[in-house]
C-alpha cells in the first residue's frame, strides 16, 4: 500500500480485499525462533515517531508472535522510516503505509493496532479501533475523564482486548515498591511523596506554511483549530499545551502516580479531595504548569503529595519507609530488612511480575485474557491526573467523589471533566 494512496481509494478495494488471504514472504516462516504466520498477531502501528518507534515499534519487532504490516504517520517521512525499519527486522518488503489511520482500521489483514499519537488522539482513535475490531495498544494518558469513560463502554462492549501502553507495572523496582506497601512492610501507609519534571516553556510563533509531506488538519483531529507553528508538534512541544496533553503531570505522572495508586489499592479508585497550586506561564505556546505542588486526601486518610523537582517516589509507614530516589534508581527503606522482606505467595497481595507492557498485550490478545493494564486502570490513573489539573487550573481545593466521578455540587469544576471535540471528529460514531 503506497502513502501517497488516498483514503477513498483505499475504501473502495478494502472490501474486496477481505476476502483474500494476508499472504507473506516464504522467508517468513523461516527465521530463527519464527512462529507460523497462522499464530502471529498481525499489527498496524499508528504514530511513529520518537517514541512510536524506539519503544514500541522496536518492542514489538523482537517478537516472535507479532508480525507488524503497517505503519501510519501523518509525517511521511516517519511512515518511510518506519516502514524501512519493519523491512530490515524481517527481511522483507511488504510494510504497508499510510497517511491516514483509518486506512488501517479498515484493513482486513490486521488483527491489532499500537497508537503511539499525541494524548488528544488516544481514546477516540481506541474506540474507533475497537469498533473496527481491532484490538488495542494504546499509549498513557486519557485526555478528558469523560474519555475514559467513554473507553470503558466501548471496549466491554466490543470485546476486544486492550492493553494501556505504560511500562513500570513489569518494571522489578516499582513493582517491589508496591508489593513492600500493600503487605503491610513499612506498618499503615500515611504519605506519599511524588516528585515529577518541571514543566517547560515553549515561546509562541508566528503561524508558518504547512510542510509537505505533513498531514496537520488530521494531527489536530478533535483538538481545536489553530495555525501551524514551526514546533508545535515537536514531541515534548505539544505535551505542554492543554489542548492536546495536561503537562508533565499527565506524561510522568501516568508512571510514578500509577505505583502509588497501586500500592495503596487504589488503582480502581481514587482520591477523596485535591488541592492544588501551579505556575502557569504567561505569553508563551506553552499553557500547562511548570511548577506545582498538589496535595491529594484518598479513602483511609493517606496523604499523596505530587510536586515538580524530580522523578522519584518515596512511601512512608509507621514503621518505615520505602524509595526510589529517582526514576528506576535501586530503592532504599528506612532498614534493610524492609527490602528483604519475604513475602509468602499465599499471603501476597500483589500480583506476580508481569512480562513488558508488549508481550502482555501479545499474550492477552493470543489467549483472549485481560493483560495487565485495562481501560479501568488507564481511566482511573488519568483521573486523578485531570482532577489535579483542573484543581490547579481553578486555584482551589476540590472534593471528588471516585464513584459518581463527579465534583458534588460544584458546577465550576465539573465542566473540566470533559471537552468538544472538532468536527467531524466524535466519540459517538466511527468518523
Amino acid at each position: 500500500m503506497s502513502y501517497k494512496t488516498s483514503r477513498r481509494e483505499f475504501l473502495k478495494t478494502a472490501a474486496a480485499a477481505s476476502a483474500v488471504t494476508c499472504m507473506t514472504p516464504a522467508a517468513f516462516g523461516q527465521e530463527a525462533n519464527a512462529v507460523a504466520p497462522s499464530n502471529q498477531i498481525t499489527l498496524g502501528c499508528i504514530g511513529v515517531g520518537g517514541h512510536g518507534t524506539g519503544w514500541n515499534l522496536d518492542a514489538f519487532l523482537k517478537i516472535p508472535e507479532a508480525r507488524v504490516l503497517a505503519v501510519c504517520d501523518v509525517y511521511r517521512d516517519r511512515c518511510e522510516n518506519a516502514r524501512d525499519m519493519v523491512n530490515e527486522a524481517y527481511g522483507s518488503s511488504d510494510c504497508g503505509t499510510h497517511g491516514d489511520f483509518r486506512e488501517v482500521l479498515a484493513r482486513p489483514d490486521i488483527d491489532a493496532v499500537v497508537i503511539s499519537t499525541p494524548d488528544h488522539w488516544h481514546v477516540l482513535m481506541s474506540v474507533m479501533a475497537a469498533r473496527a475490531g481491532k484490538h488495542v495498544f494504546c499509549e498513557k494518558p486519557t485526555l478528558t475523564v469523560e474519555e475514559g469513560q467513554v473507553l470503558i463502554d466501548v471496549i466491554k462492549q466490543t470485546g476486544v482486548v486492550y492493553q494501556g501502553g505504560i511500562e513500570d507495572r513489569s518494571v522489578e523496582i516499582y513493582h517491589r515498591m508496591a508489593e513492600l506497601v500493600r503487605n503491610g512492610c513499612i506498618g499503615k501507609l500515611n504519605r506519599i511523596l511524588v516528585v515529577l519534571p518541571e514543566g517547560e516553556v515553549f515561546p509562541k510563533e508566528e503561524e508558518a506554511p504547512v510542510p509537505e509531506g505533513f498531514d496537520y488538519d488530521l494531527w489536530l483531529g478533535p483538538a481545536p483549530y489553530t495555525p501551524y507553528t514551526p514546533t508545535k508538534t515537536g514531541q515534548q512541544e505539544w505535551r505542554n499545551v492543554f489542548d492536546y496533553s495536561g503537562g508533565k503531570l499527565t506524561d510522568w505522572g501516568a508512571h510514578l502516580m500509577d505505583t502509588a495508586q497501586v500500592a495503596m489499592f487504589q488503582e480502581h479508585g481514587g482520591p477523596i479531595s485535591v488541592d492544588g497550586n501551579g505556575t502557569f506561564p504567561e505569553g508563551a505556546m506553552s499553557n500547562t504548569a511548570t511548577e506545582y505542588k498538589i496535595y491529594y486526601e484518598y479513602p483511609g486518610g493517606v496523604e499523596m503529595i505530587v510536586k515538580s523537582g524530580g522523578s522519584g517516589i518515596r512511601f512512608e509507614g509507621t514503621d518505615g519507609w520505602v524509595e526510589s530516589p529517582s526514576w528506576r534508581k535501586p530503592m532504599r527503606a528506612s532498614d534493610p530488612a524492609i527490602l528483604d522482606a519475604v513475602i509468602e505467595p499465599a499471603e501476597n497481595k500483589m500480583w506476580p511480575l508481569p512480562p513488558t507492557e508488549h508481550q502482555s498485550f501479545i499474550d492477552g490478545v493470543k489467549g483472549r485474557t485481560t493483560p495487565y493494564y485495562t481501560p479501568t486502570d488507564i481511566h482511573r490513573l488519568s483521573t486523578a491526573m485531570h482532577v489535579g489539573n483542573i484543581s490547579m487550573r481553578l486555584g482551589r481545593k476540590l472534593t471528588w467523589d471516585p464513584e459518581s466521578e463527579t465534583f458534588p455540587g460544584d458546577d465550576e469544576a465539573n465542566p473540566f471533566l470533559s471537552r468538544p471535540m472538532r468536527e467531524p471528529w466524535s466519540l459517538k460514531e466511527t468518523v
